[in-house]
Parts: structure tokens; sequence; C-alpha cells
């Protein structure tokens, strides 16, 4: 099977699931893993022939994407910040969302009056955001904490193949009884849990039957549950001129900002991503809660 025919084979299996775009998006993702050939040179090389190995992990591949299995899971790797990282049915896959959150929080350890020399990543699933924002603040000491410890695994793979130096621990940041094996920090920054279980109906069959749903939902009756547990955890667990940083479910913006406001935060902001929704917000530790 020459090259080019495998991709458009691929691609006009996977109409059945998708949109023509993402199925020649992945198509082109699933090609480009195999076969080390990007775009431009199977254009130039649409008849060079597959090898025997290589049709064998094709069809793998589609059997398991005609399954729903977003592509990341399937070729276990996914891009982030631009750079790539392992990725499993352990951890979620990062979104282009949470970039917009890292570079803000980048941004704002740049430009801040006083050092920041310590940041804690709350749930960080694949350590999507504590190895991006360790290769954009190299003098910072970042922490890593999720509660399962699969996640933790992976999150320590990406970051030795990626030569970072970050803590990481495995730890439910629920039990309060042991953030004392936790230090303070100048930054806390996270992105957790936040889908209400009612809001599943809208949601992909890929996301729902193979993301894991500890790190997606939230019951409805305590959908800021973490927001909260955080931000108490902030109260205590922040320096005197320490920050907050939240990905927030797009319909819960003034919710976490007013419970913010109540627990004393201050110079709240809520920001837009770029498609125009509610999606993060930055607080202030107050000094009257030192």
């Amino acid at each position: 099977m020459a090259i080019m025919e495998a991709y458009t084979q691929l691609m006009y299996q996977l109409f059945a699931l998708y949109n023509d775009r993402e199925a020649a998006t992945i198509a082109d993702w699933v090609i480009e893993h195999i076969t080390g050939f990007k775009r431009i040179d199977r254009i130039i090389n649409k008849k060079f022939p597959l090898t025997e190995d290589q049709q064998k992990i094709l069809q793998q591949c589609t059997t398991q994407l005609l399954l729903h299995k977003p592509v990341q899971y399937v070729l276990q790797e996914a891009w982030f910040a631009g750079i790539k990282l392992y990725v499993d049915e352990n951890v979620l896959i990062p979104r282009p969302e949470t970039e917009e959150l890292v570079e803000w929080v980048a941004e704002e350890v740049s430009s801040c009056q006083f050092p920041v020399t310590s940041l804690i990543d709350i749930g960080t699933g694949s350590g999507c955001i504590p190895i991006v924002l360790k290769r954009k603040l190299p003098d910072v000491e970042i922490h890593a904490v999720d509660i399962s410890a699969a996640a933790i695994d992976v999150a320590k793979k990406n970051a030795t193949n990626l030569e970072m130096d970050i803590h990481f621990k495995q730890m439910d940041i629920l039990e309060k009884e042991i953030w004392k094996q936790l230090p303070v920090f100048d930054i806390i920054v996270s992105n957790p849990p936040y889908i209400k279980q009612t809001e599943a109906f809208a949601m992909n069959e890929n996301v729902l039957k193979y993301e894991p749903h500890r790190a997606l939902f939230v019951p409805d009756n305590n959908a800021l549950l973490f927001y909260e547990t955080i931000a108490v955890f902030g109260l205590q667990h922040l320096t005197a001129d320490g920050k907050l940083f939240f990905e927030i479910n797009e319909t819960s913006g003034k919710q976490v900002c007013s419970l913010l406001e109540k627990y004393g935060y201050t110079n709240i902001e809520l920001r837009k991503d770029l498609q125009g929704k509610d999606r993060m917000v930055k607080a202030g530790k107050s000094k009257d809660s030192i």
C-alpha cells in the first residue's frame, strides 16, 4: 500500500465519526506518526510504499480510532505549547485553553514586582502545566500534585523525557490534614475537575468513553468543590504577595470570582479564552488573611 493511499483510506473511514477537517487532521497525524513523513513529504513521495509492519500498525490504529478512541491515546502522544507529551488513559488530553492559562501565569511571573521562587500545580495530570512553566521559568521551583498515582507516573515520565526538574507528589488535595506536607508557594495554579454531571450528555463519546472521569466531573450539588478547597489551601500556603490561577467552567466565572471574594482574595480578574468564553481567573492573597 502506497503512503497516499493509506492516508486517503484512513481519512475516508474516519468520515463516519468526524467532520471532514477533523478526519483529515487525524489521518495526517497517524500517517506521520507511522512513517515519519510530513504532509509535504507525502505529496512528493505519494507512491512510497508502507512496510508490512507499518501496515499492521496502521490497521491497529484504525481499529482503535473507529471505536472512538482519541487519536492522542491511540498514538500515546499529545502536543501542548509546542511540546510533545506522552499521554494515556490515566490523564486528560491537554487542551488549547490550558495553554492560554499557562501563558498568563508565565506573563504574570515575568512582570511581577516581587521575586517568584516557588509554584505548585494542583491536579497536574500529564504534567503539561508545570513542565511548560518550568521551561518558561527555569529559576522557579515547581511542585505538582495529583490524586492519581498513575497520573503522577505519566507526569514524571514526561518531565524526565524533557529533562525538567519538577517535584511531583501523589496526594488528594481534598484531604486537608495532609496539607502540612507541602511548603508555601508564591503561585498556585490549577485546572481542577469542573464539569457538572448533568453536562455529560453534551460531551463527545470519545471523551466520555476514554478520558478519566475523576479528572473531569464534579457533583452538580457541589460544582465549586475544588475551587473552594484550593482557595482555603491558598490562605494557608500562599506567600504574602501570592497569586492564585484557575482554569474554570465557562458557565462558572462569576461564581468562582464571588467565592474568591468571600475568602478575602483581592484583584480578582476573570479572563476569556480565544473563543470568547470565560475560562480563567486570577486572584491575589489579601494581606488581611495572613
